[in-house]
């Protein structure tokens, strides 16, 4: 079994804020491949179903970004998962331009601190992620942007971005991480 799991805040005071990207990414693979992601098990709301042929779960941990960790990590354990290979993870980034994806096969948390948290407790930062660009904060203060919303313009760019997340997604699945990384790895500024 793959898990895809998408970071974000539980609370829906948090719905639409760009630390939620990977919650919205979970739900535009929901939607395209008719997943329910709504039952709890192990700190988060799950959805099991196939995707191109392979058994997947679709994971939204519940637990606040700080602790993805715990739910990743109890999945993982519970369900035999090797993080290398089975699991990928999608999150937001401030170093890239809003709507570019980068995928990558390892990595650091990059000062994320979801990232940070399953890295911690999966005890490597070995497994493949998907990071969605949510802009660069330009007025210093990290916390009030990752937690803020896009305008109408960036809304549009990051709606547009999950067709390229599930597409990655898809030759994850497939067993072709490099085709994914070459073909949606984006080299451009941020803005």
């Amino acid at each position: 079994m793959f898990l895809i799991v998408g970071l974000g805040n539980p609370e829906r005071k948090y719905d639409g804020t760009r630390h939620n990207v990977g919650f919205e990414a979970i739900d535009a693979i929901s939607e395209k491949y008719g997943i329910d992601v709504k039952h709890k098990e192990h700190k988060g709301l799950v959805g099991k179903g196939i995707i191109n042929g392979q058994k997947v779960m679709l994971v939204k941990p519940q637990t606040y970004m700080n602790l993805s960790g715990e739910c990743v990590f109890e999945l993982t354990e519970y369900y035999g998962v090797d993080p290398t290979t089975e699991l990928i993870i999608i999150s937001d980034d401030v170093s890239l331009s809003t709507g570019n994806i980068r995928v990558r096969k390892q990595g650091s948390a990059g000062g994320h601190n979801g990232l940070k948290s399953i890295i911690g407790l999966l005890d490597t930062k070995n497994f493949p992620r998907i990071r969605v660009g949510v802009g660069e904060c330009q007025k210093g203060d990290m916390i009030a942007h990752v937690l803020g919303r896009y305008d109408d313009e960036d809304r549009k760019r990051v709606d547009d971005s999950f067709e390229k997340v599930v597409g990655a997604v898809e030759l994850f699945l497939e067993g072709n991480l490099d085709s994914a990384m070459n073909k949606y790895n984006v080299k451009e500024k941020i803005e």
